[in-house]
This record gives structure tokens, sequence and C-alpha cells, in this order.
């Protein structure tokens, strides 16, 4: 099994909706309350590196938390995210 983990940047919207980045992946996802959005991200993220290692494809390497964070707005947080994949 092999782990990746990469730090997500969370944002509340106009609507309420908590949307999810990547931003070392250019991957997105959103969630009505931030559970859900939490665990939409690790879906996504469990989907994406499932296809990368299937298909033998290159993928960015996480940015440090701490960069992430220090350039976050004040309405903005940031999380890590992890997802476990089958060899």
């Amino acid at each position: 099994m092999k782990s990746f983990v990469y730090p997500a940047v969370f944002m509340k919207d106009s609507e309420g909706v908590y949307r999810v980045i990547f931003p070392d992946l250019e991957l997105t996802t959103d969630g009505n309350l931030v559970e859900e959005a939490y665990l939409y991200a690790k879906e996504c993220l469990t989907i994406y590196f499932t296809y990368c290692e299937k298909h033998e494809l290159d993928y960015n390497f996480p940015t440090d938390f701490e960069l992430v964070r220090s350039t976050l707005r004040k309405d903005e947080f940031a999380m890590l995210i992890q997802a476990d994949i089958e060899d």
C-alpha cells in the first residue's frame, strides 16, 4: 500500500459551500459541510493517485504544509489529506 499526503485549502463561498483546492495537483472538490468537503477531498485524492499509479503518470510532490498555511487568506484554512492506494 502506498500513502500520499497533500495539503488542501478550504474556503467557504458566498453560498455556504466549502470549496477545496489541492494547489500542487490542480484538483478541486467541494461539500456543503466541512466534514463532507473533507471526505470528498480524500476521495478525490484517492481517485487521482489510483489513476496516476495505474497509468504510471508523473505528479507534483506536495508543498511544505507550513508554506501553504503562510499563503492563506483570513477566510481560508488548510488541512493535510491522506490517500492510501493499493499496490
